[in-house]
């Protein structure tokens, strides 16, 4: 089965009331153990892939690797630019093969973040690619981007329905309390703000730092309309671990194969947690 937009699933996924989990991709490794815990949970997933990880993997080696899983699982599986920062890198990425992306122009004002993101739709929906946009300052730190919680900027419900009305994003990313990376404490997420966004646009909200939210928190977040929520940390943080477990238990191990099974292992299980989590399960 071919790369698929988002638009194959997320429509579903609000009518429902399930989300589908946006899992990043960082190497090899990462594509195995997601699209396992697909296949397993027969689940429609989407390859989240940032700037950062897309400089390390190099952009043909990342799509390679997203069409060799999706030709393999025949699930949908949508390959797709997390945090797109320009207009410029969102078009290569569609040139090179990715089936949706990501324009984030939080940074900018709101009139520019509208002008921008417009041009990216119009570019992306003439190729059939899905978009995501971002509105609101999401804390924590992705790659190299560091927002410290105290700028962090909610999302006004008002602004959100404007924008989704001026650009025709597929999907929303708005700021309402989740952070990237794992949390210190718990998290303060304002689900009056996802209920009231969501009531009045057709498309669903984007849950952006998925990774250690508690599980009720993720549970009422979908009920109020979020249909896409991003993980990456907790599969870092599994991958590590694992590592780490391997090499101190053996000094002399130095075939990477002997570390980075058990790493792919134990991020299948982190997937495939958030899938039944999430609710995909069974919605491929």
């Amino acid at each position: 089965m071919p790369l698929v937009s988002m638009n194959e699933f997320l429509p579903k996924a609000k009518e429902k009331k399930f989300a589908v989990g946006q899992f990043n991709m960082n190497n090899l490794e990462f594509a195995q153990a997601i699209m396992q815990a697909a296949i397993e949970e027969n689940s429609p997933f989407i390859y989240g892939v940032s700037e950062g990880a897309l400089k390390y993997m190099g952009i043909d080696f990342t799509v390679a690797m997203a069409k060799a899983a999706a030709d393999k699982s025949g699930l949908p599986i949508a390959l797709h630019l997390d945090h797109g920062s320009s207009f410029e890198v969102a078009m290569e990425c569609i040139r090179a093969g990715f089936s949706s992306v990501m324009f984030d122009g939080s940074h900018h004002s709101f009139e520019d973040n509208i002008r921008l993101t417009k041009e990216v739709v119009k570019a992306a929906h003439a190729m059939g690619v899905s978009v995501e946009g971002e509105l609101g300052t999401i804390g924590g730190v992705e790659d190299d981007i560091s927002v410290d919680e105290a700028d962090a900027a909610l999302a006004k419900p008002s602004e959100a329905i404007q924008y989704y009305e001026e650009t025709g994003v597929d999907c929303l990313a708005i700021a309402v309390g989740t952070a990237h990376g794992m949390y210190a404490g718990e998290p303060n997420i304002h689900f009056d703000i996802i209920e009231e966004v969501t009531r009045a646009i057709p498309v669903p909200v984007v849950l952006h730092g998925g990774s250690g939210v508690p599980d009720e928190m993720i549970k009422r977040s979908i009920a109020a309309g979020v249909g896409k929520i991003n993980v990456n940390t907790e599969n870092q943080v599994a991958c590590t671990q694992a590592i780490r477990d391997a090499l101190a238990a053996n000094s002399k191990v130095y075939d990477p194969r002997k570390y980075l099974g058990p790493a792919r292992n134990a991020m299948v299980e982190v997937v495939r947690s958030k899938i039944r989590l999430f609710g995909s399960n069974n919605q491929a």
